[in-house]
């Protein structure tokens, strides 16, 4: 696939004024058409691509989704004191040359514990930890107050350097615009009005340093832009909703790469407001009325599946007990009739003269969201239900909608749902709450043995079946698409929300043109 002679040079002119390079860099430079970003900071934006290639954690995930040591070179763990001690690599450097060591772990660690200002989602992952030392520039010591199951995963956080965050506001840091990691590529420039991040490879990794030399990384928006972005040259990678990579498939020039992921799409209800607080009880019996399979058939295009729990992709979960709705519209009517609800002459159920009316927003340019919302409010109110449409650039917390249509995923310890649904927890921002559901998430993180992990994440889906705190209805597959000179992505890993992950192996890409 060749890039027009327009692009070429529009984007060559924009590598040149931001970092002076030879004109050959080009031929070497891989341009993904991303997602948008507004700081890059392992701590502050987990979920984003960028952080897991500029930055790098004590541990990191393999192919299996499993932890394995990065810049720890090997970590001891004494289960009688609950303490991890972890043996740092010698000879790392931070990307503007300054040698990383034990400190940086503790100031990272330390912020995460103990900064009561840090605006973060993962606190509740470290909320266990009881004490961080440092004997030595190269030991790390940290100490558990109780058992943490998932604890090495979590340790896969990339470190921050303490030298250019000591005395400053981790959340206003001007290192998150400029960032400085350890990882296989550095930052060079933002340009924000352009909206395109230039990195370029660290040649002094202490692992595999990148064939690819350069990444221009694209922060788009709107799903139909990238796809005229590949379509006309100006981008060599991309995940595009199933509709148009669908475009792709089979089209000379191109490469479409389908990843498995836990990337879940539902509806998450708002219990701040004082609709879902009068009426939760009725949130479960809605999946009777959604066609869970003719959203995935229809909006995606076949690519991806019902969900039923949002542990589903789990191996300790995906308990097919907790399935226990299906498709049933007589099925509502009747549980609708038990729990009070009565059809009044609009043909909407009403109960204590409220009728189920309710407001979810949708940002507008996710076209996939968009679509689902539709169908969902159709199906919706074929079974007697109204749910109003708020299309909005930017989630409004305090206009009163009661929901959004939200995204996330565990793709790697079922414990990654723990933030978001325990009672309080860092990441539980529609205020859900469940005795039962906050008793077996605790349960499942404080249990080391494997089989009764399984036991309470797969009771965990039952209670959360019974009363969710959102509405689950489909995982999507993860569909990339590339110009067919770009090889080396690796399938084997599932993914997490919005197919963040692909880069996990970008050591072994390489591109041609």
């Amino acid at each position: 696939m060749k890039r027009s002679l327009l692009s070429c040079c529009l984007l060559a002119l924009a590598l040149l004024t931001a970092h002076p390079a030879p004109a050959a860099d080009m031929a070497n430079t891989l341009v993904y058409a991303g997602e948008n970003e507004d700081t890059i900071n392992p701590v502050l934006s987990p979920h984003q691509e960028l952080p897991t290639i500029i930055f790098s954690g004590l541990m990191k995930f393999d192919a299996k989704g499993l932890p394995v040591p990065d810049l720890a070179q090997s970590v001891d763990y004494d289960p009688k004191t609950l303490t991890y001690t972890f043996h740092l690599r010698d000879g790392v450097k931070w990307h503007d040359g300054a040698p990383f060591s034990a400190r940086d772990v503790v100031y990272t660690y330390t912020a995460l514990t103990s900064d009561k200002t840090l605006t973060s989602t993962i606190t509740s992952n470290y909320q266990d930890i009881s004490r961080i030392s440092a004997p030595d520039e190269r030991t790390v010591v940290i100490r558990l107050a109780r058992v943490n199951a998932a604890m090495l995963d979590n340790f896969c956080m990339g470190i921050l350097p303490a030298h250019l965050y000591e005395g400053h506001d981790i959340n206003t840091v001007p290192a998150n615009h400029a960032p400085v990691g350890t990882g296989r590529f550095k930052f060079v420039s933002w340009d924000t009005a352009g909206g395109m991040i230039v990195l370029e490879r660290n040649t002094d990794y202490y692992g595999k340093v990148p064939s690819i030399e350069r990444i221009v990384y694209k922060t788009v928006a709107v799903e139909s832009t990238k796809a005229l972005m590949l379509r006309s040259g100006e981008a060599d990678l991309a995940w595009l909703n199933a509709k148009y990579a669908r475009t792709f498939r089979g089209k000379d020039g191109f490469t479409t790469v389908d990843f498995t992921t836990a990337d879940l799409r539902t509806v998450a209800m708002d219990f701040h407001t004082p609709f879902w607080q009068r009426n939760k009880d009725s949130i479960a019996v809605l999946n009777y009325a959604v066609d869970k399979q003719a959203i995935v058939d229809g909006v995606l295009a076949g690519q991806g599946f019902p969900a039923f729990s949002p542990i589903q992709t789990s191996p300790l979960g995906g308990n097919p007990a907790a399935d226990v709705y299906p498709y049933d519209l007589k099925k509502f009517a009747a549980e609708m009739e038990r729990l009070g609800w009565k059809k009044g002459p609009d043909g909407i159920y009403a109960r204590n003269g409220e009728r189920f009316s309710f407001t979810i927003q949708v940002r507008d340019y996710e076209e996939e969201r968009v679509d689902i919302i539709n169908v969902l409010s159709r199906q919706f109110k074929k079974a007697g239900v109204e749910m109003n449409i708020a299309l909005v650039t930017r989630f409004d917390w305090k206009a009163g909608y009661n929901g959004y249509l939200a995204g996330f995923a565990a793709e790697f310890d079922p414990d990654g749902v723990f933030k978001s649904f325990v009672t309080g927890a860092s990441d539980n921002n529609m205020a859900y709450s469940s005795p039962k559901v906050d008793e077996l998430l605790r349960e499942g993180r404080a249990t080391e043995d494997p089989a009764k992990r399984k036991a309470a994440y797969q009771a965990f889906e039952m209670a959360y079946a019974a009363m969710p705190a959102q509405l689950p209805l489909v995982y999507l597959h993860g569909n990339y698409v590339s110009v067919a000179g770009l090889k080396g992505l690796d399938t084997t890993r599932v993914l997490g929300h919005h197919a963040v992950g692909v880069m996990w192996n970008i050591e072994d890409w390489t591109l041609q043109r």
